[in-house]
């Protein structure tokens, strides 16, 4: 019996290396996500034993004006960040692919906040930043302008978690910088012959050669900005009149401040469910605008 079992994890030693991570995803990743979806059916309070409740958590997420707000500003956060960030990411990289002196450096620098931005801290020094007497507010006195209570106002506290993931285009900048590189350098020759000015190259050659890239780049990123949160919850704490309050935010101060299980689990998977079905809305519409150069046997 011994060595029928030590002949099995020969034959599967691909097995024996990949079940601590098996393990860790059943444990930590699949059997909370369909736990999830139980509890999004269930009046679950943390402190009380679960009872069915059927679609009323759905029902009162649909009802609830402070519910319905939080997502419209997800929504609004969502379609505010990535066009702003993957439009800075791509005139920089643009920018950078020329040969210039001390290049290197600069993508560094450029970079450098993508690795930072999400992190505690430098949430916490974003606050600091724009708070009424931070130094945002200092150096716009310099110039005569009267000190404006970023965080106390809606739109400023909106802004300024905006601001803060635009700042961080790092990581796409240097996924859209390795696409430049790919396009071939005859284009450009053929166009500068032509007659094609700089900006005419970009729209008409390098655009469209690496609209994949600006499709999966797009992906990537809006499904990150609809599950935002450190931001809000470090920065704002979701005020004020609860104008950075996000969906994932929401789903914090159901579960663990009002302890309602059921509700932020209904919460979650409405949003997993936002966020696949503009997901799959990206992947239908990418045949009418993203070129791949292989579809024509090229």
């Amino acid at each position: 019996m011994k060595n029928k079992k030590k002949g099995f994890w020969k034959r599967n030693i691909g097995l024996a290396f990949i079940l601590p991570w098996l393990a860790g995803f059943c444990i930590f990743k699949l059997y909370p996500f369909l736990a999830s979806l139980v509890y999004s059916f269930h009046d679950y309070n943390m402190f009380k034993s679960a009872s069915f409740a059927g679609f009323k958590n759905y029902q009162t997420i649909l009802s609830d004006k402070l519910i319905i707000k939080a997502f419209v500003q997800t929504f609004k956060y969502a379609f505010l960040t990535v066009p702003l960030e993957l439009i800075f990411a791509l005139f920089v990289a643009y920018i950078l692919s020329d040969k210039i002196r001390g290049v290197n450096l600069f993508r560094t620098i450029y970079y450098v906040p993508s690795i930072l931005g999400g992190s505690v801290s430098i949430a916490v020094l974003w606050k600091f930043l724009f708070k009424t007497e931070g130094l945002i507010n200092i150096l716009i006195g310099k110039l005569g302008i009267p000190a404006f209570n970023w965080l106390g106002d809606p739109n400023g506290a909106f802004f300024v978690i905006i601001l803060l993931k635009v700042w961080q285009f790092g990581s796409p900048m240097v996924i859209f910088l390795a696409a430049l590189k790919g396009v071939s350098a005859d284009l450009y020759e053929a166009a500068t012959i032509d007659g094609a000015g700089r900006w005419e190259r970009f729209f008409n050659i390098t655009v469209p050669l690496i609209t994949p890239v600006i499709f999966y780049n797009f992906v990537t990123q809006l499904c990150h900005k609809f599950q935002e949160f450190n931001g809000p919850f470090i920065i704002t704490q979701g005020g004020p009149l609860r104008s950075t309050t996000l969906a994932s935010l929401l789903v914090y101060n159901e579960a663990f401040k009002r302890y309602e299980m059921g509700m932020a689990s209904a919460i979650a998977w409405l949003l997993f469910l936002i966020i696949m079905t503009f997901t799959a809305v990206a992947f239908i519409s990418q045949k009418y605008w993203v070129y791949y150069a292989d579809e024509d046997g090229r």
